[in-house]
């Protein structure tokens, strides 16, 4: 069984900054990445970035380049989408997932979903 669990979503106003955590578990072998993805109300579930547990290769959507930071800490099996400069097209609840690679940072390639974490951004 594996379980994800995000957490730090919430209500922010534009240009603020939040930062997400995604409790995953841990591997001990193989390469595997961990990935944000986002979903807005009536749109499809995007990518937003993923970051490898092996090399710490990283991969971000044209949106998030420049303005979100993914980061990993291995030793506390945890992730971290560090976002900045928030605009209210980023409001969408926010999933943390497992994917092989981070070229393979989409949806269909994700192995296993959290349950998601609210993020609103108020103009």
């Amino acid at each position: 069984e594996v379980q994800l669990v995000e957490s730090g979503g919430g209500l922010v106003q534009a240009g603020g900054s939040l930062r997400l955590s995604c409790a995953h578990p841990g591997f001990t072998s193989g390469d595997y990445a961990i990935g944000w993805f986002r979903q807005a109300p009536g749109k499809e579930r995007e990518a937003v970035s993923c970051v490898s547990t092996t090399d710490k290769s990283t991969f971000y959507s044209y949106s998030a380049k420049g303005r979100f930071t993914i980061s990993s800490d291995i030793a506390k099996n945890a992730v971290y989408l560090q976002m900045s400069s928030l605009r209210p097209e980023d409001t969408a609840v926010y999933y943390c997932a497992t994917v092989p690679n981070t070229e393979t940072c989409v949806t269909f390639a994700v192995d296993h979903w959290g349950k998601g974490t609210l993020v609103t951004v108020s103009a």
